[in-house]
């Protein structure tokens, strides 16, 4: 047999808000009743105080009390009273208690019953007693004689039955228990609608579901790390997980606020803004490359946005390095090729007989190749830059372009910090000498100039290039994603590296270099980045 499962939240709630409007209205019948019963009473107890003093104060009553039979006068006199008041009996008595009148005509003559002593001394009194129409609620009231020095004559009495108030209580509660019923059918039809909308919101989940989905929900945001965040409506952050700070460098404070005012970069904060879907879209960050996508998403009359950023920073530096290997293959490549050919004219002048001519032609080309590799070598410690400088300076050969390196370049091996990695110093210089090299084909110099030095605390790398050069308008938006002169798609290499520098404190400068192209300055506190790492290690 097959348990029920757990009730989901919504028939929960109906359940709970079900007995809770029960037992308000139970509630509220039940005080209304008891109310209705003692406003009932205190209502038939003014009404008989009423007609008691009223019969009391009559002077025909007076009157009747000195004849020789009250009877005859009173008798006729009391019914139409109490057909006309609403009261169940009025009983004229005399002092001593015998009745002169009485809806029951048997009882005229008899003795009256009930107290009435506190009428005797003047006080009119109401009580509840057994009388011959059952229990009552009555009013005694004595009758004077002005005449007679204000002596007590007679007694009045008149009352309504209890029978009477818990016939007219039930007819109230008969009308209470209808609005009542009413009431609660109301009560639980606006539950039963509300629970659901509720339902459909909930998707039928119980209280452990939602708890669940809650935990798993937090879980997700802080272990992805790729950046999400849902935009509402009118684009405010209104959900946002780890990855996502971390990636456009926002505080714990962001949601809630418009993302036009987050800072952002305008290209970045445009892709944001817009409606329509995008698609791996590339963008820049303060210090980082991320790859956007974004989809609108609706529910009901509420729009929104998903986005998704992932880091595209170190894959954007390993492409840009595999970009210089597959530089370095055709370079050497070509060298090969070009290697055979001197080969085939070394043996050829040999084969003529002219050997000191194949010598000279042999050597001329090894002096030329050892001397930028020794002054290379010599000048740079670092074994990663010197291979870099050396691969370039192949690979701008074969493009007609002449790489030298300055005098006065020096970076000894062990200057460069552990905090300033190798593969960030590729992405500086490779990406410097890459822009340099293009701009250099074709014009008259065709040459490529770099200079590495420490100054000042600082690892200064310096390319300078024959070309054409930049001009002052497009001076600060070389710098921007985009920007090229070349094919589409190209224009990061120059943002690469300003975010390279910034993220390692540094800065980048262009300048009009000595052989008339563009001259890029790169600056790197080297000294700075040593006393950070020798506080790490203390």
């Amino acid at each position: 047999m097959r348990l029920p499962g757990p009730r989901s939240l919504a028939g929960q709630l109906f359940a709970m808000q079900v007995v809770l409007v029960a037992s308000i209205v139970a509630g509220c019948a039940l005080f209304s009743y008891v109310t209705d019963r003692h406003q009932a009473e205190e209502t038939a107890r003014r009404q008989a105080i009423a007609t008691a003093t009223s019969v009391a104060a009559s002077p025909s009553v007076i009157a009747a009390a000195r004849t020789k039979d009250p009877t005859a006068a009173l008798q006729p006199y009391a019914e139409t009273l109490r057909t006309t008041t609403g009261v169940d009996f009025v009983v004229v008595m005399a002092p001593d208690g015998t009745r002169w009148t009485h809806p029951v005509p048997g009882e005229i003559g008899k003795a009256y019953l009930g107290d009435t002593g506190p009428a005797l001394r003047g006080k009119t009194f109401a009580e509840t007693h057994m009388g011959v129409l059952g229990p009552s609620v009555r009013v005694v009231a004595p009758v004077r004689d002005p005449d007679d020095h204000g002596r007590i004559t007679a007694l009045v009495s008149a009352g309504i039955t209890i029978d009477r108030i818990s016939e007219q209580v039930h007819k109230q509660l008969a009308a209470l228990g209808a609005m009542a019923g009413g009431a609660l059918t109301l009560g639980g039809l606006g539950t039963y609608v509300i629970n659901a909308r509720l339902r459909r919101h909930t998707h039928g989940m119980n209280a452990a579901g939602l708890s669940r989905m809650h935990d798993y929900h937090q879980a997700t945001l802080h272990a992805v790390r790729e950046g999400l965040l849902m935009l509402d409506g009118e684009r405010r952050i209104a959900l946002i997980n780890d990855g996502g700070r971390e990636l456009l460098g926002l505080g714990e404070d962001v949601v809630g606020r418009p993302v036009a005012g987050l800072g952002l970069p305008a290209a970045l904060a445009g892709a944001l803004l817009t409606d329509g879907p995008r698609v791996d879209e590339v963008h820049m960050t303060a210090d980082r490359i991320v790859v956007l996508n974004s989809r609108p998403v609706s529910s009901g009359d509420r729009r929104g946005t998903v986005v998704t950023l992932r880091d595209h920073t170190e894959l954007q530096a390993l492409s840009g390095e595999l970009d210089s290997e597959r530089g370095f293959t055709q370079a050497l490549r070509a060298q090969a090729h070009e290697a055979a050919n001197r080969l085939h004219t070394v043996v050829s002048l040999i084969e003529l007989g002219r050997v000191e001519e194949a010598v000279e032609f042999a050597t001329a080309e090894l002096e030329l190749a050892q001397a930028l590799t020794d002054q290379v070598v010599t000048a740079v410690g670092e074994p990663v830059l010197a291979a870099l400088l050396l691969g370039k300076a192949a690979q701008a050969n074969e493009q007609g372009v002449r790489l030298v390196l300055t005098e006065g370049s020096a970076i000894g091996d062990g200057l460069l910090p552990a905090t300033l990695p190798a593969r960030d110093l590729v992405t500086v210089l490779g990406n410097l000498l890459d822009n340099a090299v293009d701009a250099a084909q074709g014009s008259a110099a065709a040459e490529v100039a770099v200079t590495l030095i420490a100054e000042d605390g600082d690892l200064v790398v310096r390319v300078a290039d024959s070309g054409p050069g930049i001009g002052p308008a497009a001076a600060e938006a070389v710098f921007e994603r985009g920007w090229s002169t070349k094919s589409p798609g190209r224009g990061l290499g120059l943002a690469l590296v300003r975010l390279t520098a910034a993220r390692h404190g540094g800065t980048i400068a262009l300048d009009q270099s000595p052989y008339g192209g563009a001259e890029f300055t790169v600056r790197l506190p080297i000294e700075q980045m040593e006393q950070m790492e020798q506080g790490v290690r203390a």
